[in-house]
């Protein structure tokens, strides 16, 4: 049981103020074909990558005559960084996986690239993103006969894969993909071709690089960076591409559709030197801070982020309002990986874990913090008071996205509505949840003039804005249409 002095009740719903408040997405992939140290490459990608998903990390290659797996739980660097684990992983292709998990527990077994046998030879699959009819389809093959070796949406893809009476097995994967629902970003390795694809809309996303003759795969193109490979271009919404020892070639199986990518890349997910949709994530971040200085200005004397998330559109604030800008929380880097870990009991500990106030810039100071987003404004709470408890004179809040008020079904953790805080409370409401001096949250049409927009076309939405608006881009099926949640979240314990 949580004190009183720990809730607040507003319309007989009850919010704690205990808890990470951090968004959370599935997971980055990684691969390269034809490269002689293509598993070396490939962790070294993942590290990059590492920032996606902390739960788990795997790596699978194959040689010519069979295919060899590594998957771990934890870090990258606390994996495959020893010359022994990267020596069994043996040949040219390889592909690698970080997870954080959003459906299936946290067990080995979820942990990957995927693999099985079928008769044109061996599969591996790394998949980011979350299926919305994953639950529908995996009741449909269990009760057909099929035996599940996880509980992870991607053994779906591998069942439907191998269940299909196409011969090849490039039209096999496409058959496979045709049946699911949702966001997904794929790549995957074969004996002799590696393949990546995107969902129709391109929620997820999946970028193409090289590395002398070798083609890369990749979430992002930080990951590209980190091997010294070229970017080419991003894999587009709805394409699948096959790479063999006779080069790249483009398939388009789906209808065409306009892409609608994940809004949540430019203000959260993405590291901040990656370039996605031909815009520098990092000087996007810093535009939606000088839109909220626009917007939402305030009589303030400093400008503090809440790091680390927050640093770029911090700078945009001041650098747009003329207020000065300070490091006035200093977060702890080194608290360890079980506090990014899924579980909750941890997470009670406090925020002093990981952030420190530095007294010297926040002493009798009105301070302005600001934020990427919120979800359920308990780490907003915890912080504002640490602000004040370093002599702050007063505390205002601008968060530098709009507010969260619909569940997420394609990867982020943010499933159940009533977990929410911008769902179930009014603007107003919510300062007083933080005991904050005032609040503002970017507009919907702020974030789209940030990346370079006019605004929101509300007939043809250019990005997949759902946590916004409410506008799903996609069928979820498994919903039911009851809203109750069939992907794991962060936002609820773990058992």
């Amino acid at each position: 049981m949580i004190p009183s002095n720990n809730t607040m009740t507003i319309d007989g719903l009850t919010f704690t103020r205990f808890g990470d408040d951090r968004l959370r997405e599935e997971c980055g992939v990684f691969g390269i074909f034809d490269h002689p140290d293509a598993a070396a490459i490939t962790a070294l990608g993942l590290h990059a990558l590492q920032h996606r998903g902390q739960e788990a990390s795997g790596i699978c290659t194959y040689d010519g005559r069979q295919f060899h797996s590594e998957r771990r739980m934890g870090l990258v660097g606390d994996n495959f960084s020893k010359a022994d684990v990267l020596a069994r992983l043996k040949g040219n292709m390889a592909i690698g996986h970080n997870r954080y998990s959003t459906t299936g527990d946290p067990l080995i077994r979820n942990v990957q690239p995927l693999f099985c046998d079928i008769d044109t030879g061996g599969f591996a699959v790394a998949h980011n993103g979350n299926l919305t009819n994953a639950l529908t389809l995996r009741n449909d093959l269990i009760s057909s006969g099929a035996i599940c070796q996880s509980t992870s949406d991607t053994e779906v893809i591998l069942h439907l894969l191998s269940r299909s009476k196409k011969r090849r097995v490039v039209e096999r994967f496409v058959d496979a993909i045709r049946q699911v629902e949702g966001s997904f970003a794929l790549v995957c390795l074969t004996n002799d071709m590696m393949i990546g694809a995107r969902d129709p809309v391109g929620i997820r996303p999946l970028v193409i690089g090289r590395l002398g003759n070798s083609y890369v795969l990749a979430s992002e193109t930080c990951a590209l960076d980190m091997v010294g490979a070229e970017f080419l271009r991003e894999v587009e919404n709805g394409e699948v591409v096959v790479i063999t020892n006779g080069g790249l070639e483009s398939h388009r199986p789906f209808p065409r559709r306009a892409a609608r990518p994940c809004i949540f890349e430019y203000i959260y997910f993405s590291r901040p030197d990656s370039i996605v949709g031909g815009r520098t994530v990092y000087e996007i971040r810093k535009q939606m801070g000088a839109e909220l200085a626009r917007e939402a200005p305030a009589d303030v004397d400093v400008i503090v982020p809440i790091p680390d998330s927050g640093v770029p559109a911090a700078i945009g604030f001041s650098q747009q309002s003329g207020i000065p800008f300070e490091l006035g929380i200093i977060r702890n880097h080194y608290v360890g990986r079980t506090f990014i870990e899924p579980e909750q009991r941890i997470r009670q500990l406090g925020v002093k874990l990981k952030h420190s106030a530095n007294s010297s810039v926040l002493k009798n100071k009105r301070v302005l913090l600001v934020d990427d987003s919120v979800v359920r404004g308990t780490t907003s709470k915890k912080i504002v008071q640490l602000i004040r408890d370093a002599g702050a004179r007063e505390v205002h809040m601008r968060i530098s996205s709009p507010p969260i008020t619909h569940p997420d079904f394609y990867g982020i953790d943010t499933p159940r509505k009533k977990d929410l805080l911008a769902a179930n409370m009014t603007l107003d409401q919510m300062r007083e949840f933080m005991e904050a001096d005032s609040l503002a949250f970017l507009s919907v049409d702020g974030i789209y003039r940030s990346i370079g927009l006019e605004g929101r076309d509300a007939r043809s939405p250019q990005f997949t804005d759902h946590c916004f608006t409410g506008d799903y881009p996609t069928e979820l099926t498994d919903q039911n249409g009851e809203g109750a949640p069939r992907q794991l979240s962060l936002l609820a314990e773990v058992g």
